[in-house]
């Protein structure tokens, strides 16, 4: 998680470190390109040197200009110290001179300083731009409450103003002296506005008590859905509602972002009620104030997520009831039919005399078949000669009244739901229900204009009243489980919402609010996305240009034949065409790795420590000023018993260091922030392999997201059934984004979540120096606004279809009417609705730039946005704004055969990434024993970054060999190597007893490289 918020006593804050200060302060170190670019001078820049009299001032004036281009900063050194740049500017500007060693004086520095300045258009950090600076620091503050966040912003209003950074030193006593003013401002703001009554609530939070202390048990989140855990979180959100009603009051007044909230609250989350009690008091009630905010929401999250799964658990319980009835009466139906037959007879039967009394027919009739059976196969014949298998869906949702009475009933009471105008009938609805359950009255006593019926589709009235025979009355129960089944699908497609949920508020919540879209200008231009700053027409009609271009090229080729992959198969009138896809299969486990000598996974992580100090992530959670650091063999014990799913406790009994010293060090050091630094630095560590480049395709970074399912065998809250995957078992998603085989970023998701949803949010959120431009997913990665997302942000979105015929006739769109088109085969199916575009780019732009923001979770804004029932103008403007780039995309996917091999290249890397993934977490037969959410982020955090490591090691010996054959001018053997996948994990043992007190295995490369060197590759 975040860094604490450390207040500098006696030292100073240590913001970054060593290797981050060099990169911002340190003297630049050009290469020969870096040397042409950065002391190249403007025509400007040349007239200002010459007014300097001497060659040797001209020089240093000149260096120090390059350098201040790349740092923004003046230096102090000595020529030697930059030899190399010396001897190029000389080279460049004065060949003839001959310079000797000299050290100009501080009135020439300061004459060269003024000069660049003004070339610039710099200035000095003055007293005044000090103080504006700490003003700055302060306002970041407010926002969030990292002090690397405060920095970043620190330096980039400096950059924005034109204004020299002053020391490092400095920047810390600013940082540290806002967090400082910050904590003392928030606690002033609480104290003057809570009462004696309010901090006591307080207090009691913490206080001690028989039992549990009443903040741990608020920490504590549901484990499933079942009555039990709901009862128990409606307990906990009762608890501390009052004090939430005190918080949506009192943080407001706070003046700080949502940003902020949450990561105040995350700290009463991490630290023990010993660590909490030890701070002030002040102090002590902002952390608390914030934590029981968002543990309000976070529990009215939880209810919802709660009633919609009992509810779509309810449906399709139904569903399956009402199939197995229609089978049984069918099977039945067909068994009697023949006896039907038999009855029939009787009428034609001339053995049966005119006279004979009709009772008696009927007597004989019923003998062959019972009057029940009789009477209702003549029913079914005479109506529809089907059965009603909706009727049979309603009956059996009257058998389970009790159930779903018992379990929703409760989430209703404890959550108050808003809606858009057209669900307005459906919340007095809501209404009714909620209060007849706080009387415990029975709805069948209400008189029926009680009920509000306008939203019942007229389709579903004759299920939801008693036959005319019987009265004709509402049927209650059928009529309550119609209110829960509208206000699930209310939620999902975010026309229902609730303001006290972080989930499920109204869409307008989670975008940038009116006032902040005043200044759409300058967000616009903060967020750098060009298209949104580009005249909606003018790139309209750019599209437009584009797509009508594509479509004549691509049914150009496919008439001339020029597509060998694409055949066509006409059946009569009926035109039919396929396309071939590629089979290419990425090699994983190479034959070549099979040669080493086996290594120690705890091995590994030590060498690959060793060249990317992944173990310097790992911070205190009480800050970087505490001296206790860890301990790189008790962390890497740790890292490997989450990351395999072996666990604390049992690494604790194999290997050599105790439970206790383990579950020490987890607590402290490993977090979800910690970890995702970690992992930074080793996939930014693979990136610089030599290696890495060689493994692009098609000469770019194309990357690729794909979700594996792990079965749960603990009951978690975000833990859901998969029967392809889990059988009767529940189990969660790791949501992968992998680029060059490395595994940049993920996500634990729901296994009944849309990965479709996360695609935008692990791309925009990737925190590394791996960018790609190209992303592909399966079928499941697609949706409604996938396209259009991710070609505002610039990436290039490259789905795989799993059926292309059907995706192209059905969402292929033009500029023009169909019949425009012509007779050729692949034609759009309607024109693209370019003035609704227009009208709405305004709130499209707003949306845009909401994500850019960060104002809620990407992934929030797109489910809200892909919802199919979901009616709006501005969802409907923004899938056709992703039909036109869709559309380019399907044609350009038909045309190109090396667009879909690569496509399919980099899916394949993905499938490869998980065979090692599920390799590394083989323990209890892969099978999760988490009890919480964070838990499972804890434990894909650690089992992504023993992942990266193995790979960082398999991709340090390919760049070794490929290196080594480069400098030989071997190019067949560079070639062969480049297909070489780095996931292979033959060599590695992850079994055994551990012992991380002995000296690690020294991993000998040069040893390697030599054993491999002989090695014919194939």
């Amino acid at each position: 998680m975040a860094e604490q918020i450390a207040v500098p006593t006696q030292k100073r804050l240590q913001i970054l470190r060593e290797d981050e200060i060099a990169d911002l302060y340190g003297l630049p170190h050009f290469t020969p390109e870096e040397q042409s670019e950065y002391f190249a001078l403007s025509p400007r820049e040349t007239a200002a040197i010459e007014q300097l009299h001497s060659i040797k001032s001209r020089i240093y004036a000149i260096l120090q200009l390059g350098y201040f281009k790349v740092r923004h900063l003046f230096f102090v050194f000595k020529l030697p110290a930059v030899a190399a740049d010396v001897r190029y500017i000389q080279a460049r500007y004065f060949p003839k001179f001959k310079l000797t060693e000299f050290e100009p004086t501080k009135v020439t520095r300061l004459k060269h300083q003024r000069i660049i300045l003004e070339l610039c258009h710099y200035r000095t950090c003055a007293e005044t731009e000090r103080q504006a600076l700490i003003n700055k620091a302060q306002q970041a503050a407010r926002v969030c409450g990292k002090p690397i966040y405060i920095f970043r912003e620190l330096m980039h209003y400096l950059e924005e103003e034109r204004i020299i950074a002053p020391g490092y030193s400095f920047m810390q006593d600013v940082v540290g002296q806002a967090i400082a003013y910050e904590q003392d401002r928030l606690v002033a703001v609480v104290q003057q506005h809570l009462t004696t009554a309010d901090t006591e609530a307080l207090n009691r939070l913490i206080e001690n008590a028989p039992g549990l202390y009443e903040i741990t048990q608020l920490k504590r989140e549901p484990k499933d859905f079942s009555l039990g855990e709901v009862k128990r979180e409606i307990g906990r959100s009762d608890q501390i509602q009052p004090l939430y009603h005190l918080a949506q009051k009192l943080l407001p007044a706070l003046e700080i972002s949502r940003e902020s909230i949450k990561y105040y609250a995350s700290l009463v989350t991490y630290y023990s009620v010993f660590r909490l009690k030890q701070l002030a008091e002040g102090t002590v009630h902002v952390y608390l104030l914030c934590f029981v905010y968002h543990r309000y929401q976070q529990a009215q999250d939880n209810l919802i997520n709660s009633l919609i799964y009992n509810v779509r658990r309810y449906v399709e319980e139904s569903k399956i009831a009402a199939k197995e009835q229609v089978y049984e009466y069918q099977v039945e139906s067909n068994q009697n039919l023949q006896k039907v037959g038999q009855i029939l007879k009787l009428f034609t039967d001339d053995t049966i005399a005119e006279t004979t009394p009709f009772q008696e027919v009927q007597t004989r009739a019923f003998e062959i078949l019972e009057r029940q059976k009789l009477a209702f196969l003549a029913e079914h014949i005479a109506t529809q000669a089907s059965f009603d298998e909706t009727a049979f869906q309603w009956e059996h949702v009257d058998t389970l009244a009790r159930q779903f009475k018992c379990n929703l009933r409760p989430i209703l009471q404890a959550i108050e739901f808003a809606s858009a105008l057209g669900y307005a009938p459906v919340l007095k609805a809501l209404q009714v229900l909620k209060a007849a359950a706080q009387k415990g009255r029975p709805l069948s006593q209400y008189r029926p204009d009680s009920f509000p019926t306008q939203f019942i589709p007229d389709s579903t009235k004759c299920y939801l009243y008693a036959s005319a025979a019987a009265g004709g009355h509402l049927l209650t129960d059928r009529y309550e489980f119609l209110v829960y089944r509208l206000l699930r699908n209310g939620l999902e497609s975010g026309d229902i919402f609730c303001r006290d949920s972080v989930r499920f508020r109204s869409f307008e919540d989670d975008l940038l609010s009116e006032q902040q879209w005043k200044a759409k200008t300058e967000l616009m231009t903060a967020t750098g996305l060009k298209i949104l700053k580009q005249p909606i027409q003018e790139h309209l009609t750019a599209l437009e240009q584009q797509l009508k271009s594509r479509l004549a090229q691509v049914n150009q080729h496919l008439s001339a034949g020029e597509n060998p992959h694409f055949e066509v198969k006409k059946r009569g009138s009926t035109i039919q065409w396929t396309l071939q896809s590629p089979g290419i299969r990425e090699s994983i486990n190479h034959p070549m790795f099979s040669t080493l000598k086996h290594v120690n996974l705890s091995s590994i992580l030590h060498f690959v420590n060793q060249y990317c100090q992944f173990s310097e992530a790992f911070e205190h959670r009480l800050g970087r000023y505490v001296k206790q650091k860890s301990d790189d063999s008790t962390l890497i014990a740790c890292l490997i018993a989450w990351g395999t799913n072996m666990g604390l406790g049992r690494m604790g009994e194999t290997s050599d260091i105790s439970y206790y010293a383990l579950a020490n060090v987890s607590d402290n050091f490993l977090r979800p922030e910690t970890l995702r630094k970690a992992n930074d630095l080793v996939s930014n560590a693979i990136a610089e392999l030599p290696i890495f480049r060689h493994h692009d395709i098609g000469g770019t970074l194309h990357s690729s997201s794909d979700g594996q399912k792990f079965e749960s065998q603990i009951q978690t809250v975000n833990a859901r059934h998969s029967p392809k995957y889990f059988g009767l078992k529940k189990g969660i998603v790791s949501y992968t984004l992998i680029a060059n085989h490395v595994p940049v970023n993920a996500r634990i998701i729901g296994a009944n979540e849309h990965e479709s949803h996360y695609v935008f949010d692990l791309l925009f959120n990737n925190t590394t120096e791996v960018q790609p431009t190209i992303h592909s997913t399966d079928t499941h990665g697609s949706n409604e606004v996938n396209f259009a997302i991710l070609h505002i942000f610039g990436y290039q979105f490259a789905p795989r279809y799993r059926d292309i015929h059907h995706k192209v006739s059905h969402a292929l769109y033009g500029f023009k009417h169909p019949s425009q088109y012509g007779d050729v085969l692949l034609k759009p199916i309607r024109k693209i609705n370019t003035q609704l575009i227009m009208n709405e780019w305004d709130n499209i732009q707003r949306i845009m730039v909401s994500l850019a923001l960060k104002t809620t979770t990407q992934s929030i804004i797109v489910s809200k946005l892909s919802a199919y029932v979901r009616k709006n103008k501005t969802r409907q403007a923004l899938w056709e704004y992703d039909n036109i780039i869709k559309s380019l995309y399907l044609l350009d996917y038909v045309d190109s055969a090396p667009l879909r091999q690569n496509i399919q290249r980099a899916l394949n890397r993905g499938e490869s990434y998980h065979q090692l993934r599920r390799a590394v977490s083989y323990a209890n037969f892969g099978k999760l024993r988490f009890k919480t959410e964070y838990e499972q982020q804890i434990w894909g955090d650690c089992a992504r970054l023993l992942t990266n490591c193995i790979i960082y090691y398999n991709a340090f010996i390919l760049s070794d060999l490929l290196t080594h054959s480069d400098s030989c001018g071997d190019t067949a053997r560079v070639a062969l190597l480049s297909q070489v996948s780095p996931v292979a994990w033959q060599h590695i043992n992850f079994y055994g007893r551990y012992e991380f007190s002995k000296q690690p295995e020294i991993i000998d490369m040069e040893t390697i490289l030599q054993q491999l060197i002989q090695l014919p590759l194939k």
